[in-house]
């Protein structure tokens, strides 16, 4: 298919031979890429002048732009300091031997960053395990006659929104959240070495080990295709996984990562295998546990904290990561009183939207991450988000959760003109991609250094080409040298 650029040196004539909204229509009217699919796009001033609209009322599939809904308002409701906590407690205090007759308990505080290194500060599952056996042993505790038991009634309902495909379903970036996650409840997939095109792919091991796991393998070898074409069919809880697909032909082994199957049952698991090997013996099994038990009654041993909200929300954004925003929509239900139901924490998004003056018309929201296709927003829906954030207090933190040209590869064509000028820092976006859809919405500056909000997205593409990347970066380009 024939690809559609505009010439950056003609912006700023063109810009100022015509209106934007002209300029805007003439480069996406006929584009090729776009022929049989929809388009819309806003960009104006915060408070003041609309540049353009095209289709600002179409309600769109926006991917993950859609985080910029659920970082606002989370970022709003707890504020960048806040901290979630996990805590471990036992049934009482060891005896004079270090017996503890009783049981130690994984209390989940829906802490999406528990045993990761995505966030800045965090520790990998591994290292925490080891600070909690180490935290056990030291209020006594030599040999535990009882069971380890993980609680995650903390989050209730589904733990994968309902709109999520099959074939999504059992990979990383679709992890079912838990009120007691780790590890971002994903796990690594290594497949031997395959040289050979065609050739099945053998599944090696799995880092860690998941108890009970069993794998089926239909995976073949691909020379032509270095990309990661490997998908992982499984449902929350299933410990059978079918993996079907391609990987690239390789000579050093090849590594995918899918989605835990039970993220409080490994935690519970995790744990006691470290504290047997920290010399502590634990008699009883590794269980979930359902009524959670009394905690005013019991002996609290040690508390975890999270990273801070604006750490997490910045892989959240920065990296798009959908498992972040799927745990933290529930707290916003739980913060306003409610079960912690992904229904309730979507009800809270539409409350913020309401609030903040964004019709609710606008909006049809079946997930918090934007991985649904059945997800609808208007562009309208997000330029309003963008401008209700610049009037917060926290407005800073949220502009820096944006990528830059600088930090995000789909816009490498965008940052080489931009270096020369040194304006990479006015452009501050948040893509999305699913499939036949490409988005874009964030914040670029004017040659006064006053800051515009934009939003662009298209659906129904109907190939990967990214020829409507660069449209999009063209028209980022003319806001970037438009004048009020």
């Amino acid at each position: 298919m024939k690809k559609f650029f505009i010439i950056p040196f003609l912006f700023s004539g063109l810009v100022q031979a015509q209106p934007l909204q002209e300029t805007i229509h003439d480069m996406t009217a006929n584009a090729p890429v776009l022929q049989g699919a929809w388009w819309a796009g806003t960009a104006g001033y915060p408070g003041g002048e609309v540049l353009f609209s095209v289709n600002e009322s179409q309600r769109m599939a926006p991917a993950s732009t859609l985080k910029l809904i659920t970082s606002a308002a989370v970022l709003e409701t707890f504020g960048p300091d806040y901290q979630f906590e996990t805590r471990l407690y036992a049934d009482a205090l060891p005896n004079e031997d270090g017996v503890l007759n009783g049981n130690i308990y994984i209390r989940g505080g829906g802490d999406p960053s528990l045993g990761s290194t995505r966030p800045q500060g965090g520790i990998n599952a591994k290292k925490l395990m080891r600070t909690w056996a180490k935290a056990i042993q030291k209020s006594g505790i030599k040999t535990i006659r009882g069971n380890i038991y993980a609680d995650e009634t903390l989050f209730e309902g589904l733990s994968v929104p309902p709109k999520v495909n099959w074939e999504n379903m059992g990979n990383y970036y679709a992890a079912p959240v838990s009120a007691l996650s780790l590890a971002d409840n994903s796990f690594k997939i290594r497949f031997a070495p395959q040289p050979g095109h065609g050739k099945e792919a053998q599944v090696s091991k799995t880092e860690p080990e998941i108890p009970g796991l069993s794998i089926r393998s239909y995976v073949t070898a691909n020379a032509q295709d270095r990309r990661d074409n490997a998908y992982v069919y499984a449902a929350p809880g299933q410990f059978d996984l079918d993996i079907y697909g391609t990987i690239p032909t390789n000579l050093l082994g090849f590594t995918i990562q899918a989605a835990l199957p039970d993220p409080a049952l490994f935690t519970a698991q995790y744990l006691q295998q470290t504290l047997q090997e920290e010399g502590v013996s634990v008699t009883g099994d590794a269980q979930k546990i359902n009524p959670a038990p009394d905690y005013a009654t019991l002996h609290l041993l040690y508390t975890q904290k999270s990273a801070k909200l604006k750490d997490i929300l910045y892989v959240l954004n920065k990296r798009s990561f959908n498992f972040y925003a799927e745990m933290l929509v529930r707290h916003l239900a739980l913060n306003a009183g409610q079960k912690g139901t992904l229904q309730n924490g979507i009800h809270q998004l539409k409350l913020w939207l309401k609030k903040h003056n964004i019709p609710l018309n606008d909006v049809k929201i079946y997930d918090a991450s934007g991985l649904s296709r059945d997800n609808m927003l208007t562009v309208r829906a997000l330029t309003g988000t963008l401008n209700a954030m610049v009037n917060s207090p926290y407005f800073n933190v949220y502009y820096q959760t944006l990528a830059t040209p600088n930090d995000r590869g789909d816009l490498l064509l965008l940052r080489r003109w931009l270096y020369p000028q040194k304006r990479l820092d006015d452009v501050h976006v948040k893509g999305g991609t699913i499939d036949g859809v490409k988005a874009m919405a964030g914040y670029v500056k004017d040659p006064n250094g006053q800051f515009i909000s934009f939003a662009l997205i298209a659906n129904n593409l109907e190939d990967k080409s990214e020829a409507i990347n660069r449209i999009h970066e063209n028209i980022i380009k003319t806001l970037l040298h438009t004048k009020p």
